[in-house]
Order: structure tokens, then C-alpha cells, then sequence
């Protein structure tokens, strides 16, 4: 988001800052202003709080936190009450990520070491098989990650898998749903774990139709 305000009133308003600051802190939101493309502030030793424009650098004028404190109190009936939905999605969003990171993953070196074979070689069979839909691969920071729980110990597709994935990936979901999906508790699943479940004979096919499923809501919701 953009916030635009008068060079001139270079002083802001510290009032509306803290004020800004000390809700969000209270609502545990501060942590994803940077993510959200929203302006930033730190605290200095004073308890002070300081507003940086994260595109310029530059501290906020008085302007522009009085913008961006009704951008964020917009939700809702009652601004004093609003709650900023975005940023409580997007901090749900980074704390899925980070559990998600904490888990066994692998690039491109570890699967090469699991499979036995050249980092090259992995590397080529691991697009050739996402292509096939056959494999998740996270793209992160300019790497790609190969999510662990969908590999036997020698770094090849779980097979109870493949009729799970097949559909997620063809539907073009976001790798990051979809290994958030596989791993968590699932609505559709009545709270089962998915990549779980598929290792019941008597579960599979209930996890396969939700699969499906969900990558039918995906397609749909991408053709609005």
C-alpha cells in the first residue's frame, strides 16, 4: 500500500503514531506491516515511536499516518473497533509459513543425497516430476524446496500420494496451500491430516475426493 502525505509536515503526528503502534502491538499485528507493504515504525530508547515509509525510507509525515490510520480502521461498522482483516490473514499466513519451514524439507542437495545421484540429476527429475504433477515443489527466496513428508527414506514420491497431489497441482493452487493442506488439519476431512490419512486404505479415497474437491474450488474461484 502506498502512503502519500505532505513533504512539508515533515513533524508527523507522534499521537496518532503511538497510537497506531500501541493497537497494533495490542492486536499482535506489528510483526507484518513489512510483508503487508505497509509503512514500519521502531521504538527508540525512549519508547518513542518512529514511522519509516518502507518504500522511501523517509519518516511518515503527519499526513500520511493519519492516512494510513484510516486505511486500517476501514473495516467494519464501528472504525474504533475495526479490525485490519488483511493483516490478521497475512499474520496467520507467515506463521503457517514458518511452521511449514520448521518442518523436514530438502533442496536440491538433499534429495540428490537421498536418491544417490548427481545434484544436476535430482535437480532435472524433480521438474520433470512436478511437471507430471507428481511432485511439490515451494518455491522460497529464490530456492525451491522439496517439502520432506511427501518422500519415502529414499527421497521418491510416497505413492498413496500421487492421486492426492495429482489434482492440487493441476489445479494450479499455491504451492504454499497446498503443503499447508497436505499437513494440517482439514476441514473437509472432518480435522484429519491429509498427507496422513492417505496411509489409511479405508481413509484414501475420502482424501483423494477432497483433493478434488479443493482443486475444483481453486479452478472455480480462478475463472471468476
Amino acid at each position: 500500500m502506498s502512503v502519500t502525505g505532505d513533504p512539508g509536515d515533515s513533524g508527523g503526528d507522534l499521537g496518532v503514531g503511538e497510537r497506531l503502534a500501541t493497537w497494533l502491538e495490542g492486536l499482535g499485528l506489528a510483526d507484518v506491516l513489512a510483508d503487508a507493504g505497509l509503512p514500519t515504525y521502531q521504538r527508540d530508547l525512549g519508547g518513542v515511536v518512529r514511522w519509516t515509509d518502507t518504500a522511501t525510507g523517509k519518516p511518515l509525515t503527519g499526513d500520511q499516518l493519519r492516512q494510513l490510520d484510516r486505511v486500517l480502521h476501514q473495516e467494519g461498522d464501528d472504525p474504533d473497533h475495526a479490525v485490519p482483516v488483511a493483516l490478521v490473514q497475512l499474520r496467520r499466513l507467515v506463521r503457517v509459513r514458518a511452521g511449514l519451514l520448521a518442518s523436514p524439507v530438502l533442496g536440491y542437495a538433499g534429495l540428490a543425497e537421498l536418491r544417490g545421484v548427481s545434484e544436476n540429476a535430482a535437480r532435472f527429475a524433480a521438474h520433470k516430476e512436478s511437471d507430471r504433477h507428481r511432485l511439490l515443489l515451494v518455491p522460497h527466496e529464490g530456492e525451491v524446496l522439496v517439502p520432506g513428508f511427501q518422500l519415502t527414506a529414499e527421497g521418491e514420491l510416497r505413492e498413496e500420494l500421487a492421486p492426492v497431489l495429482a489434482p492440487l497441482l493441476a489445479g494450479g493452487l499455491d504451492p504454499w496451500q497446498v503443503w499447508a493442506w497436505l499437513t494440517q488439519p482439514a476441514g473437509l476431512l472432518g480435522g484429519m491430516v491429509p498427507e496422513r490419512a492417505a496411509t489409511d486404505p479405508e481413509e484414501a479415497a475420502i482424501v483423494q475426493h477432497a483433493a478434488v474437491r479443493l482443486a475444483e474450488r481453486a479452478i472455480a474461484s480462478a475463472n471468476e
